[in-house]
């Protein structure tokens, strides 16, 4: 569970490395979450995440703190995530994140470093570079992986991207481990088609074709459509289709949204491939507003009973949230419900988050006095 906090942690510091842009006004805010199981789990424990933003300026400052309980019952610091994101000039955007941990003693340690750095080119493309740095026996920061992403425009409506990334091999360098190519495409019917292409390198470090997604979203009034299909090569290098994902996005005159994605495999739980494509899973999520600003969320997962494939889809999982709004903080709460042993759908946990609501600070700074 913990594993997975901090891909989201990190997911979460991700989607804020290029939000700063010059002449930002200085501003702070805080959120925390707290997570607590239910007893039919005694043995997860609780998590607790606080985040901070602080800005100044062209520059800005995030931080984020997970702690976990320990032995004794109490929550101590587990991992450390800060983020410093600059303006350089009006093209570029330097953004370092500091992974940290504990070692055996309890005492903060680095673990990871990344280094980003993004170009904005004339006629609108972008040229980034990403280095991960880790620590060696010595305490030394080593690049482990090396990210290059490039992305022009080669006509009116359609975007090409390419992306190479490189790991460490077993000499201790770095060697390319993938590389993909991307095109996206919008239509005047408000269609967007995208088509993401990966290769791999083989035991002599030649690129071969691993798999190719293709992406078509359509936008009719209120509604939106997604569908994905992957291609792969089997044994023999034929490529052939293995899964399609279908999304609906929909909303009611009376605010209500509808979300259903179907996923189409060609592997389905309790059966051997035949060739065709099962639906094997689906799942709805609806959420709504009341008049107070209360929100309720629901998300229901139907899968597959690989102890009767053909019976059809049951429900597996069930997630619950709302949000109640504060006169200085809200309160948010999901629950999760999942089947059991005995077929029912009992409670796996309960997450609460308070998030403050105290308005932006903007600091007054006092002009240079006139020479």
């Amino acid at each position: 569970m913990t594993a997975g906090l901090c891909c989201c942690a990190l997911s979460l510091v991700a989607q804020n490395t290029d939000s700063t842009t010059t002449d930002q006004p200085n501003k702070s805010s805080t959120a925390t979450t707290d997570l607590k199981s239910d007893e039919l789990l005694p043995t997860r424990i609780s998590v607790r995440i606080v985040e901070s933003h602080t800005q100044d300026g062209n520059r800005a400052f995030d931080e984020q703190s997970i702690q976990i309980q320990g032995v004794d019952g109490r929550l101590t610091p587990y991992r450390e995530i800060e983020t410093e994101t600059s303006q350089v000039d009006a093209t570029t955007v330097r953004t370092t994140v500091r992974t940290f941990g504990r070692d055996v003693n309890g005492a903060k340690s680095l673990i990871q470093v990344t280094e980003e750095e993004k170009h904005t080119l004339p006629g609108g493309g972008t040229n980034l570079q990403r280095i991960t740095f880790n620590p060696n026996v010595d305490g030394k920061l080593q690049p482990v992986q090396r990210e290059t992403v490039e992305t022009k425009m080669i006509s009116k409506d359609t975007e090409e991207t390419n992306t190479t990334v490189m790991l460490t091999n077993i000499n201790g360098g770095l060697a390319p481990a993938f590389k993909t190519h991307e095109l996206r495409k919008r239509d005047a019917n408000d269609t967007v088609e995208t088509e993401k292409t990966t290769w791999l390198p083989d035991i002599n470090g030649k690129w071969q074709l691993s798999e190719i997604r293709q992406n078509t979203e359509t936008q009719e009034a209120e509604d939106r459509k997604i569908e994905e299909r992957v291609f792969r090569p089997d044994a023999e290098g034929k490529l052939g289709q293995i899964s399609r994902v279908v999304s609906k996005e929909s909303e009611s005159t009376s605010g209500e949204k509808r979300t259903v994605v179907e996923t189409y495999s060609i592997d389905a739980p309790g059966t051997t491939r035949d060739g065709s494509l099962h639906l094997v899973e689906r799942k709805t999520t609806t959420g709504s507003s009341s008049s107070t600003g209360v929100r309720a969320t629901q998300q229901r997962v139907e899968q597959t009973n690989p102890g009767d494939p053909g019976a059809g889809l049951r429900v597996s999982v069930l997630v619950d949230g709302r949000m109640v709004p504060g006169p200085s903080e809200e309160q948010s709460t999901v629950t999760i419900r999942a089947l059991d042993s005995n077929g029912g759908l009992g409670i796996v946990s309960v997450d609460t988050t308070n998030a403050d609501r105290i308005p932006t600070i903007q600091l007054q700074q006092t002009p240079p006095e006139k020479p």
